[in-house]
């Protein structure tokens, strides 16, 4: 059985393609995955609605403790202030690895008086999503 403390996202290191960084301070994570429908559902079908699958999308959730000086963290930042895309990974337990390219949609920092001051992304994903299994 995974246990969530397993899973990491890894961003590409904007200066080393190829080469991913484990996102520090990162707590948890949810891989969302989607699809379309398209009704076609026609007299013959007995009454019942039929549909067959579209456009599918994906995206990222993430939130963690802010770790100002960890590389993955100030790669979303440029990313995120620069608009452009980063390449992420999420690597489960087994071993299992979800990427693609992803966009920064939502990127707050909470800073509570009382409180560890943390992080959330969502990372809305842009094309397709890719598994590979170990």
């Amino acid at each position: 059985m995974a246990k969530g403390v397993d899973f990491v996202i890894k961003i590409e290191d904007g200066g080393l393609p190829g080469t991913y960084n484990i996102l520090g301070g990162q707590r948890g994570a949810t891989l969302n995955r989607s699809s379309e429908t398209i009704d076609i559902t026609t007299k013959s079908s007995s009454g019942w609605r039929e549909n067959e699958a579209s456009i599918k999308e994906w995206s990222i959730e993430a939130d963690g403790l802010l770790v100002e000086s960890d590389t993955a963290f100030s790669d979303l930042e440029s990313a995120y202030m620069n608009g452009t895309k980063v390449l992420v990974e999420l690597a489960t337990a087994a071993g299992n690895k979800y990427s693609g390219e992803a966009l920064i949609t939502d990127f707050p920092i909470e800073a509570p008086y009382d409180d560890t001051a943390t992080y959330s992304v969502t990372l809305q994903g842009t094309g397709a999503l890719t598994k590979t299994t170990v």
